[in-house]
């Protein structure tokens, strides 16, 4: 410990939650502990705030929440407090070069998931909490109706380091590219814009300094969150990238990772909740001294008779 953090900062996919997509009852005990010690837990994630509503009520977190890869800040009671859009131009550039290359795209509009034509990958994503994705033909024809946020292009992986170069020559500057620790999948932002950048302006909102914020994560995407702050965690299973920035890397999101570095840096170690079994306890001590008195007893009564019994007398 040692550090006077007041504000956790923590990705959610492969960092609170397991390869199941479920919270452990460690990491659970875990921030609640934190809350309870005047700590503000803030969720910074590239979902939408759709997929962690659940979360948000079973933790009962009422701080502010960073979604969309920091494209859009919602305050506690759920309303936006900054929205980033993509630029429609940009946007349609984009989309039609990764759709010649055979790439499949996700529009992120809020909490809508728009797509051409819905695929494996498409419906995948509702395993992670998210909206079902919205078949709606041919995006580039919804730019002028609709807010696009970031845009999602899937594809084989062996393909996506090429995309991102071609991208990142066409349009330097004017996006921003990043990766989850998610394979065959590469994230277009508008230009200056990430988790960490979100971050920043929600430690100035709730005036906590950086050096008083931890943040924990796991993928390329969160490589400028913590880089935003004073104590900087990797899980155990994150990218070696963000690995080689941290202060600490912990057990991985299905060793309670995250319990790990709040322990370490926030609680110290948390105990489990003693249950009632004093009286099995004492029950079971009574038993255990019942049995040995008996065996005592027992023990007794059968040197007795062997005292009392005469030695047999040979006639001679």
């Amino acid at each position: 410990m040692g550090k006077d953090i007041k504000l956790i900062t923590v990705d959610l996919d492969g960092t609170l939650l397991n390869s199941k997509h479920e919270l452990s009852e460690r990491n659970k005990k875990a921030v609640k502990k934190a809350m309870e010690q005047g700590v503000q837990v803030v969720f910074a994630t590239g979902k939408t705030r759709f997929a962690a509503e659940g979360l948000l009520e079973e933790l009962d977190i009422t701080s502010p929440g960073v979604f969309s890869q920091g494209l859009i800040i919602y305050n506690g009671d759920g309303t936006i407090r900054t929205n980033t859009v993509m630029d429609k131009k940009i946007l349609r550039r984009i989309i039609n070069f990764a759709e010649d290359r055979g790439f499949g795209v996700l529009a992120y509009s809020g909490n809508r998931i728009l797509t051409r034509r819905a695929d494996e990958v498409a419906d995948k994503i509702a395993e992670y909490g998210e909206p079902k994705a919205e078949s709606v033909g041919a995006l580039v024809n919804h730019l002028d109706s609709t807010e696009i946020n970031k845009v999602i292009l899937y594809g084989q992986e062996s393909k996506v380091a090429a995309l991102r170069w071609q991208l990142s020559k066409q349009l330097d500057g004017e996006i921003h590219l990043t990766r989850a620790n998610v394979q065959g999948i590469l994230e277009v932002l508008p230009a200056n814009t990430s988790k960490g950048k979100a971050v920043m302006r929600v430690m100035k909102d709730l005036n906590i300094a950086p050096q008083n914020t931890m943040a924990i994560g796991d993928g390329e995407n969160d490589i400028e969150m913590l880089e935003a702050v004073g104590t900087k965690v990797a899980m155990g299973n994150a990218v070696q990238k963000l690995k080689d920035i941290a202060d600490q890397v912990v057990g991985s999101n299905d060793a309670d990772g995250v319990a790990q570095a709040i322990e370490m840096f926030v609680t110290g170690k948390i105990e489990d909740e003693k249950t009632d079994d004093t009286p099995k306890a004492e029950e079971n001590k009574d038993t255990e001294t019942q049995a040995e008195a008996s065996t005592e007893a027992k023990s007794e009564t059968n040197a007795d008779n062997t005292s009392d019994e005469k030695p047999e007398e040979k006639s001679e």
